[in-house]
């Protein structure tokens, strides 16, 4: 919780809830996707059909979603 949070005020415009982020990520993509989330201040991805490992990420959830959104259109999954 943030320190605006715990003072009853709302977020700030660029504050984000990380958990409710990679809830609404998984839920559009974890069929196709995993191990979505935050990390190390990076949001990542990696495809459920990629042994290779790769990794794709975004500094921003809306960025992690825009690359996950480039990566399947691309075909790159059945």
């Amino acid at each position: 919780m943030t320190a605006s949070e715990q003072a009853g005020g709302q977020r700030g415009v660029f504050e984000v809830d990380e958990r409710r982020a990679a809830e609404a990520l998984c839920l559009a993509w974890g069929d196709s996707y995993q191990d979505i989330g935050v990390e190390d201040g990076r949001w990542k991805a990696r495809r459920n059909d990629d042994d290779g490992g790769r990794v794709l990420t975004g500094d921003t959830p809306d960025e992690l979603n825009r690359a996950i959104r480039a990566d399947w259109a691309r075909g790159s999954l059945p």
